[in-house]
């Protein structure tokens, strides 16, 4: 596989994703949070600081249910309420945890739906 198709596939990516593969690629090479020790600082500290500021400008957000909790069927009805799902679907999605509910969304929306799905007793991430 080239540069290029790996490019190409990583571009196909949603957020959640993108997360999972750079943990995933940190693991496998032993990185930890940046760049290995042989960088210069001023190396290391421009993407940092260009990461941070992307940080502080993110407008559209992720819900992540990360875990179910004690009780499959209230998740699984809240999941249909949020998404528009049949019941079916909102199940099968919910059985795929750790799963993002909705996708680029604003903050305000992710809090929300957050809550509702806490209020359940699930557990949710927002990134």
């Amino acid at each position: 596989m080239t540069q290029e198709e790996i490019i190409q596939e990583i571009k196909k990516m949603n957020a959640v994703e993108l997360s999972d593969l750079a943990k995933a690629l940190q693991e496998a090479f032993g990185i930890e949070g940046g760049f290995p020790m042989g960088f210069p600082a001023g190396m290391a500290a421009a993407p940092q600081a260009a990461a941070a500021v992307a940080e502080e400008e993110q407008t559209e957000f992720s819900v992540v249910l990360t875990a179910v909790g004690d009780s499959r069927v209230p998740v699984i009805k809240a999941v249909k309420e949020i998404t528009g799902l049949t019941l079916s679907q909102a199940k099968e999605l919910v059985d795929k945890a750790p799963v993002a509910i909705k996708e680029k969304i604003p903050q305000q929306e992710a809090e929300d739906i957050k809550a509702k799905l806490e209020e359940v007793h699930a557990t949710v991430e927002i990134k």
